[in-house]
């Protein structure tokens, strides 16, 4: 993970709360913030994590139950050892493989909270977060006006609280960061929805994103 897309998972997390404070934020709040946001997603993700590992302990008691009560051991003496049995892969099975799944990648995120812990001490990141939240203050306006206009007949107000998030902080490095070119603020964005909204809305923000580009003639 890099510097800026650190920066930009931290706006994303404390937009809503910056947004309604009045006053420009300043380093010391900022710090804090970002304090209390990394809390925030390590709390989530710890609380993800014991889940799903309590979803993997269901499995192995589910394929120890199968294998105890599978025909093959049933007819065996109490005092024996088990024979391995074949586990069918039905749908069921393949469901619990795909929770095995979905709880190594947790667990891949709890070690990537710890990467971004270390980037979130970095003054890079604190102020390209600095950057993105303040310009977005200065520029509401034309920001959620461009978002509001290409957004299929949703007010900005009706989209996901995240999605919204995101787009503000694409739109904004789109018409304000020279130094940030526009197809990297697309794909940040989309990565972005992937992990925090769903496939769906990375669809739905490529889309409006795109539909930005083309009106203003936004080099690419």
């Amino acid at each position: 993970m890099n510097a800026r897309r650190a920066a930009r998972e931290l706006a994303i997390i404390i937009y809503s709360q910056l947004l309604k404070n009045k006053h420009d934020l300043q380093n010391k709040d900022l710090e804090a913030l970002i304090l209390e946001s990394i809390r925030t997603l390590t709390k989530n993700e710890e609380s993800e994590l014991k889940k799903s590992i309590i979803e993997v302990f269901k499995i192995k008691e589910f394929i120890e139950n199968y294998e105890i009560e599978h025909p093959n051991n049933l007819r065996k003496p109490i005092d024996t050892k088990l024979v391995p049995v074949s586990i069918p892969l039905t749908s069921d099975m393949i469901g619990r493989i795909d929770t095995i799944l979905k709880a190594a990648d947790k667990t891949l995120s709890a070690i990537e909270i710890a990467e971004f812990n270390a980037l979130s001490e970095k003054q890079e990141v604190k102020d390209y977060v600095l950057k993105l939240i303040n310009t977005y203050k200065e520029n509401r306006p034309t920001i959620n006006e461009q978002i509001d206009r290409h957004s299929k007949g949703w007010n900005i107000e009706r989209l996901i609280r995240i999605d919204r998030h995101i787009l503000r902080i694409a739109v904004t490095e789109m018409f304000f960061f020279d130094d940030v070119p526009v197809r990297v603020s697309i794909n940040e964005a989309v990565e972005l929805a992937k992990k925090y909204s769903s496939d769906e809305s990375s669809s739905f923000i490529n889309g409006i994103l795109r539909k930005v580009v083309n009106e203003n003639k936004l080099p690419e």
